[in-house]
């Protein structure tokens, strides 16, 4: 959103649920005297404009037949509160009205929400009858964008109501959860109080020193050396983190009939791609989101690798070959009841990208066959760098599939798994703050003799603007812009 000669606590209003029939719509307002511009199309206008915070008011949303209809005094009320003069206005939808007072509401200003029927038209109608009584359209995330600004929260548990919002798998949508809670922003202050304790001693440094001869390396450097390590440390959460954001790219590789489109339907839970003994069965590739114990990853189904006359089917072969190179892990199937020259070693020797071995069918294979695979992966080992590991499961039952499902979240992670309570970064723009700060803090700390303390002071202060920034203290306005711009309408 555009933050140039941004005005403050103007009331704005936007559907906070998706346009599509469904049990319940709601509508979001907020800013200056937002409550009372609702109660202009609400049949218990009084009631409303009296409501305290955090409760819940009953009523119709209404639209005037004249201007005004709403104008009713508080004497013409009827027993149970409702207003005699707002009988003339035309019914629009039985609602209920959720009024939240500054400063204790998500925007921290006056805020109320309105949960209506789900229809299109209804919620639409509702939205229009707001915009014509003193709202405008919020723009994208200015909800959350006001909360910022009011203090109500920081970037980084700003950056995790998107994250948590657009999270594939319930471990995604957990690490975000933690960020929000503010396990982030808690890590990076307590890190920048440890800064600023050690400006501290080194002011007192400059101030009395103990010579002449006041140097770089006379401070206790314990809370710096602490600062650098967590720093480190959060910098390395942002593989596994974006990971779990983003997702990998998994594609099934192998020769016609290895089991892939079953494999591909095991690991998916429904019956997606078509099953056949047929060779060249599958000419194209499809795709479909799953999870790997969490991670989500696009799987890839692709046609089987062979020499063939069809050009359809070559064309198959040729995308199959094309996604493998883009694959964050390569999932190559083979037959283990076949023998082994069926595998494909040229294919798997051009590949740069991790590969996991997949032997199927073990339910139909011999001990003899069992042992004739592990022998055949220890060669193709020595000849092919990209094989991780190979992993025996049955495609059509699903024995091993779990095994495959671990072996693959190994490898992508390769160590750097977070634990949910533990602070990890969500952004790559966190990301490249703490890889400064961890710079800056880093060339304080080597500085030798012959530097003066004022040397060590700039860095330690530009580390505490980075982190500044990090969690929103100084931040720029395109810098805001950019982050609440990739917010949807309502948030």
């Amino acid at each position: 959103m555009d933050n140039t000669g941004y005005t403050p606590e103007e009331p704005i209003a936007a559907v906070a649920t998706a346009l599509a029939p469904s049990a319940l719509g709601i509508i979001r307002v907020s800013g200056k005297n937002s409550i009372k511009l609702l109660s202009k199309i609400f049949s218990r206008p009084k009631a409303l404009n009296e409501a305290a915070g955090n409760t819940i008011v009953y009523g119709w949303i209404v639209e005037p037949k004249e201007q005004d209809a709403l104008k009713a005094k508080d004497e013409s009320a009827d027993s149970d509160g409702r207003q005699v003069k707002n009988l003339a206005a035309q019914k629009i939808d039985e609602v209920l009205v959720s009024v939240f007072r500054s400063p204790k509401s998500f925007t921290g200003e006056e805020m109320a929400e309105i949960s209506c029927h789900g229809g299109t038209a209804v919620v639409t109608k509702i939205f229009n009858l707001l915009l014509q009584n003193g709202f405008r359209q919020a723009e994208r995330g200015e909800f959350t964008f006001r909360a910022f600004i009011n203090g109500k929260t920081d970037l980084t548990k700003a950056e995790a109501v998107k994250e948590i919002i657009d999270s594939r798998t319930n471990a995604s949508s957990q690490k975000a959860a933690g960020r929000l809670a503010g396990n982030l922003s808690t890590k990076i202050l307590e890190i920048q109080k440890s800064l600023v304790d050690t400006l501290a001693q080194i002011e007192v440094e400059i101030e009395y020193p103990e010579d002449e001869e006041t140097i770089a390396d006379s401070y206790d450097q314990t809370r710096l050396l602490k600062a650098i390590g967590e720093l480190e440390t959060l910098a390395s959460s942002w593989k596994s983190e974006k990971l779990y954001q983003e997702g990998a790219r998994v594609v099934l590789c192998g020769k016609t009939n290895a089991g892939k489109s079953s494999l591909f339907n095991s690991l998916l839970k429904e019956e997606r791609a078509i099953v056949s003994d047929i060779e060249g069965t599958t000419r194209d590739w499809i795709e479909s989101w799953i999870s790997l114990d969490g991670i989500p990853a696009r799987l890839f189904d692709t046609a089987g690798l062979r020499k063939t006359d069809d050009e359809i089917e070559a064309r198959g072969v040729q995308s199959a070959k094309e996604l493998s190179d883009e694959a964050d892990l390569i999932f190559y199937l083979a037959d283990i009841t076949l023998p082994t020259k069926e595998v494909d070693l040229d294919f798997l020797a051009e590949r740069k990208e991790p590969a996991i071995f997949v032997w199927n069918k073990i339910d139909k294979a011999s001990d003899e066959q069992i042992a004739n695979a592990k022998t055949f992966y220890e060669s193709a080992k020595k000849k092919t760098q990209s094989l991780c590991g190979q992993v025996f499961v049955s495609a059509k039952s699903g024995g091993g599939v779990k095994d495959l499902v671990q072996t693959a979240k190994g490898i992508l992670l390769q160590g750097s798994q977070t634990e949910r309570s533990q602070a990890g970064l969500g952004s790559e723009r966190q990301k490249r703050l703490v890889e400064s700060a961890l710079e800056s803090l880093r060339h304080a700390a080597s500085l030798q003799k012959g530097y003066s303390l004022d040397a060590a002071v700039q860095d330690i202060e530009d580390a505490l603007d980075f982190l500044g920034e990090l969690i929103g203290k100084v931040t720029a306005d395109d810098i805001l812009g950019s982050v609440f711009s990739h917010f949807c309408v309502g948030k």
